[in-house]
């Protein structure tokens, strides 16, 4: 824990603190901190610090880098000097390191800096470690240096300590490392160059550092370079600013790139986002129903073959690309899942649900899983697509990228969109610079394109629906977690999606050639209704159905009337003669000829015995019905039927298909149970989201109330010897370390109620704990607890 940091945290006033917790969501994550020096432990863990530099843009990185390059905590001047620029440019960023706790103002003024900071970068702007990291390692001895110092033409005498300084201020000195490099080899100027503008750290010829007369062997005796393998040498930090020059600056970029933007038509883009949306939540609705039919196999290696993506394509209307997008979200939505049984992937519970939503949730159920997918189901690797839900080592990577590249399309105005990629992506590249640039820009294409199929952008432009997506990049969630994100039920983005399908068509207009056209975006409802009664034969701006016998007669398969199909496509629109004389025709002659399953065939050659058995009151459960005077028809298999008619006092024995008697053993175990075709789902009552932070501004007033009152664990061990007298000694301890250190604990009271606790502090004999169970802070009394253990 830094005690500066500590120190720094006591003097800040409530609004200040609250800028800090606002920053730093991850230090009042439950279970929130109720002291400052345990505050302080949260700011300075290291993945939390590092977690928050992913999401800095490239100016508070680059005064990161200068501080640890200048050392020694610099002042806002000597940074400022440093970057070759002035103070008053350097305050407001240096500001947004102070609002995030990765680097504070001492009492002095100095800047001080987390301690993660150092170990995330080895090598800030390029440079290597102190000389005296090298001249004070294991590797060089006393006698080494000794060596080097009579090689300087500096006085060997005193200590390791006392050379290392001596050494280090020679190389330091741009003027004495001129009149040192004066004196060296042919081609150790060009050769300490490179080091000093390309490395630290470069792969040499390990030989030539042992052969006298190289360039390489004569720097590496005078401190210039260090060998820290056989083919790898670096420069130390201060030789490369020595041989940069007293002119070198750091690098500052304070203002974003310019990014050239060009005039979109406003209502173009609207059109757009009013097109998409209900054509994805067809496409997906489609594509699952598909799934639902027929089983979308896996590779042998994980993931979703060339050919069945053809195939599913094909068989549902939707174009390859829209195919491989919507099975990775609809994966990652828990739509679909891998059923081992069914041998690939099939539709889930969550789909049954899912389809039953009103349709602005479930496209925002879609646009939540796109926004937290760790995969591009579009990026282009050396010109072809990735395997659909294969592994993709770059999957986290990729997810920030999307969030980064939304998120740098905000700064263009409405009814501008951007002029170049290229541009794009180094606007990209300043808003978040820790990604990995070649990534990035491969990436960014297919990543967009996948954006304009959700309808979040069109004409190179965000739509209304895309910022609203793009405001949530700090509560993106992750793909592998199935709570619900906040992404779904965010207000704004809900006040989008119903208006992006709020222009959708709930009308068609009926042709006496049997079409029907919808001009514009069809609802979901009506497409699906459409699709039920009729062919599609056209999409787009405007979408054609085509009424035929063979159409007509599908619906009625599936369980239709005439009236009801002429009551409900009367609902959408006007009905010609040509279509109602269609459908009633096909509804006439439906049904003339009829097919009946039967479980199987009694027969016997008694028409009196079998009349018997068709009129017995405890066989009526088998359905008998007699189709001639020998043979009767059972909806019950042939299994059933046996067992009942033996449990009503006959005799019956199983034929085999030749009419011979067939011998049936029983399986020595599990029971076949026939479900009956087709499912009946429900809606789910939507889950609860956890419990969110304290707000900042509140939690701020209770940290300074908790400094101000001065609550400390000085008497921690005599309250809880003298109060938890329940408790034998280690036990006590233990609850002890609950209290000073937050370790934690089962604790159990005399009631039997058991609880998890930790974070805790004693006030007016009760143990105040953090409690796992309720999810906040309880009052426990210490002589009701009668047990602790480790937890």
């Amino acid at each position: 824990m830094d005690d500066h940091l500590i120190a720094w945290l006591t003097t800040l006033d409530e609004d200040r603190l609250a800028r800090v917790l606002a920053n730093r969501p991850d230090a009042i994550a439950p279970p929130w901190p109720r002291r400052i020096d345990a505050l302080a432990q949260r700011l300075g863990n290291t993945f939390a610090v590092m977690e928050v530099m992913r999401g800095l843009p490239l100016p508070p990185l680059e005064l990161l880098q200068a501080c640890l390059v200048i050392g020694g905590r610099p002042t806002e001047d000597e940074l400022a000097r440093f970057l070759g620029v002035s103070t008053s440019e350097v305050i407001p960023w240096l500001d947004r390191l102070h609002d995030c706790a990765l680097a504070w103002p001492g009492s002095d003024g100095r800047i001080h800096l987390a301690e993660a900071v150092a170990r995330w970068w080895t090598a800030p702007c390029g440079l290597g470690e102190p000389l005296a990291q090298y001249l004070e390692s294991w590797a060089l001895n006393a006698e080494g240096l000794r060596r080097m110092c009579r090689t300087l033409g500096i006085p060997p005498a005193g200590g390791k300590r006392q050379m290392t300084a001596r050494v280090t201020a020679l190389l330091s000195d741009p003027d004495k490392l001129g009149d040192l490099l004066s004196t060296a080899p042919e081609g150790t100027v060009g050769l300490l160059d490179d080091f000093a503008w390309d490395g630290p750290v470069r792969s040499v010829d390990g030989n030539r550092f042992v052969n006298p007369g190289t360039p390489e062997k004569w720097a590496q005796d005078r401190g210039l370079l260090f060998r820290t393998q056989w083919d790898v040498a670096e420069m130390p930090r201060e030789v490369a600013l020595g041989l940069r020059g007293p002119e070198y600056h750091g690098p500052f970029t304070p203002y974003p790139p310019d990014l050239a933007t060009i005039p979109v038509d406003r209502e173009a883009v609207d059109l757009a986002m009013a097109l998409a949306a209900p054509h994805l939540l067809d496409r997906a609705t489609a594509l699952l129903e598909n799934t639902d039919k027929t089983t979308l196999p896996l590779l042998k290696n994980g993931g979703v073959g060339v050919r069945e993506i053809r195939r599913v394509a094909k068989e549902t209307g939707t174009s390859e690309e829209e195919t491989r997008l919507l099975i990775e979200v609809c994966a990652v939505a828990r739509l679909l899942a891998l059923d081992e049984k069914a041998g690939g992937l099939v539709p889930t519970d969550r789909f049954d649900a899912w389809r039953l939503d009103d349709a602005p949730h479930r496209l925002r159920v879609l646009l939540a899983a796109w926004w937290r997918m760790e995969r591009s189901s579009l990026r282009r690797v050396d010109g072809r697509y990735p395997v659909v839900l294969g592994d993709d080592p770059a999957g986290e990577t990729l997810a920030r990228i999307r969030r980064a590249v939304l998120g740098a399309l905000t700064d263009v105005e409405p009814g501008q969109g951007f002029a170049t990629l290229q541009e794009l992506v180094q606007s990209v590249h300043w808003r978040a610079p820790l990604l990995d640039r070649e990534l990035l820009a491969e990436s960014a294409p297919g990543l967009l394109e996948e954006a304009r199929l959700l309808g979040l952008t069109a004409c190179d432009s965000l739509t209304d629906l895309g910022r609203a997506l793009a405001a949530l990049a700090a509560v993106a969630g992750d793909e592998h977690d199935d709570s619900v994100p906040e992404v779904e039920h965010d207000p704004a983005l809900a006040e989008c999606s119903t208006r992006a399908l709020a222009s959708a068509q709930r009308t068609a207009l009926f042709g006496a050639d049997l079409t029907a056209v919808v001009t514009g975006p069809p609802a979901v409802e009506l497409t699906a209704l459409l699709d039920r009664v009729a062919t599609r034969e056209a999409k787009g701006a405007a979408s054609i159905w085509r009424f035929s016998p063979a159409t007509v007669r599908r619906a009625l398969d599936a369980g239709s009337t005439a009236d009801e199909l002429l009551d409900e496509l009367g609902q959408v629109g006007t009905l010609p003669q040509p279509l109602v004389y269609l459908i009633n025709d096909v509804a006439r002659r439906h049904g003339e000829v009829t097919v009946t399953s039967v479980g199987c065939i009694v027969q016997g050659s008694d028409p009196g015995l079998l009349a018997e058995i068709a009129g017995h009151r405890k066989l009526a459960k088998l359905g008998l019905r007699q189709l001639a005077p020998t043979v009767l028809a059972s909806t019950a298999p042939a299994d059933r039927t046996l067992r009942a008619l033996r449990e009503a006092g006959y005799a019956p024995v199983p034929v085999n298909d030749t009419g011979d008697i067939e011998i049936r053993r029983e399986p020595q175990g599990g029971r076949l149970i026939l479900l009956p075709g087709g499912r009946v789902a429900e809606l789910e009552p939507p889950p609860l989201l956890t419990e969110p932070p304290p707000d900042p501004h509140e939690h701020a007033k209770r940290l300074i109330k908790s400094r101000d009152d001065g609550r400390q664990s000085g008497h921690t061990w005599a309250l809880i010897g003298r109060l938890a007298s329940r408790l034998p000694t280690a036990q006590q301890s233990l609850l002890g370390f609950v209290v000073d250190r937050g370790v934690r604990a089962l604790i159990t009271l005399s009631d039997g109620v058991t609880a998890t606790v930790s974070h805790g502090e004693l006030h007016s004999g009760v143990l105040d704990a953090w409690c796992e169970e309720a999810g906040d802070y309880l009052e426990f009394p210490l002589n009701e607890i009668a047990s602790v253990t480790a937890s």
